[in-house]
């Protein structure tokens, strides 16, 4: 098979034919949601811009992705092919029909439940096995589709809620999905591979387009699209990595591997959640509390933002790696205390800064 001969060869191209198809169809776009007036809600509490842009980004990142990803005909037997293809395109609809008209959050959540669904119980991608993470081993089936199902919509909804400025989803989503590629092409996985590496070139090439200021969104076509990607290779990477003392790539925990890439986006979304749930109001109610909001407002830009979260990111995966001896209760915690520090800093700066104006 040509992947299994040329596999560092074929992974570059694909990175590359996706980010290329990304940029010719970006402007193609712009340009007929400048004829059609296609732009973004403005008035918007959670948005960052004061003029009309495009916010249909996530459909070139969704048809260089799956293009790329399909046309070489490499998923094979790695992917229920047919259930993940549903699973995709009902995602990129239901975006799509957010981004075109709005929807509910009700309805929004449903759809998001078929999806992973669809996914775990017809096409088996679920967590089996944690491994021997925090002492658990083998799940019974009730409770791995459960748990697989819950993990789905959180990251899918956490990636939806981080769009909030210039620049962090597809910096998140290059990083925790080149990082998952990179882990497959170590391990000679190159058919699983192929769905983050696609993605990352999808929005590599978006993000010529994003970066502040910023020409287009990706809405939630591209954001829900990432945020599933990414849940499906990390729960795929947690599935081959059954070799945990016999592998020379030494991953100790691939679920905590998982959580340390995944805490930034899911870390703030419980958090928001907790915050609306306690004050009486619905969690799926739009503001700006996000710590990427709250950032904006000590006096960080847009892309300083997105480069202070990418560098929490490193720190929570240099925890694993480095410290990989240590029980991964420990981890967990060192991981989940660098978020909660963080946190506890932009609540502080904000305080002090409230306090010195008044």
């Amino acid at each position: 098979m040509l992947l299994q001969s040329y596999p560092y060869i074929i992974c570059l191209l694909i990175v590359l034919s996706s980010a290329i198809t990304t940029c010719l169809i970006i402007p193609q776009i712009i340009r007929a949601s400048h004829i059609h007036q296609i732009y973004d809600i403005l008035g918007n509490c959670r948005k960052q811009h004061d003029q009309g842009i495009s916010r249909l980004g996530g459909v070139a990142i969704f048809i260089s992705f799956i293009v790329t990803f399909l046309l070489p005909g490499f998923p094979g037997e790695k992917f229920n092919i047919n259930y993940l293809l549903s699973a995709l395109i009902i995602m990129f609809a239901l975006g799509l029909m957010d981004d075109l008209a709005g929807m509910r959050a009700r309805n929004k959540i449903t759809i998001q439940f078929i999806v992973a669904f669809i996914l775990v119980i017809p096409g088996d991608i679920r967590i089996s096995n944690m491994y021997g993470f925090l002492g658990i081993y083998e799940l019974p089936y009730v409770l791995s589709a459960l748990l697989t199902i819950l993990l789905i919509m959180l990251v899918v909804n956490a990636f939806n809620l981080i769009d909030g400025i210039d620049g962090l989803a597809a910096t998140t989503g290059i990083f925790v999905n080149g990082t998952l590629a990179m882990l497959f092409i170590y391990m000679k996985q190159y058919e699983l591979a192929a769905l983050p590496l696609s993605i990352v070139g999808a929005l590599v090439g978006f993000l010529k387009f994003n970066i502040t200021p910023a020409k287009i969104f990706m809405g939630d076509t591209g954001s829900l699209l990432i945020g599933l990607v990414s849940i499906i290779s990390a729960i795929k990477f947690i599935e081959v990595n059954k070799f945990i003392h016999a592998s020379p790539l030494r991953v100790y925990s691939a679920p905590l591997l998982i959580i340390a890439l995944l805490m930034g986006p899911v870390f703030d979304t419980i958090r928001v959640m907790i915050i609306r749930i306690t004050r009486g109001i619905s969690p799926f109610t739009a503001d700006r509390n996000h710590n990427h909001h709250r950032m904006l407002k000590i006096g960080f830009n847009h892309l300083q933002t997105t480069l202070v979260f990418a560098v929490l990111n490193v720190i929570s995966i240099a925890i694993v790696l480095f410290l990989g001896d240590t029980s991964s209760s420990v981890l967990l915690c060192f991981v989940f205390l660098t978020y909660l520090f963080f946190n506890g800093f932009l609540t502080f700066t904000i305080r002090s800064k409230e306090r010195s104006i008044t």
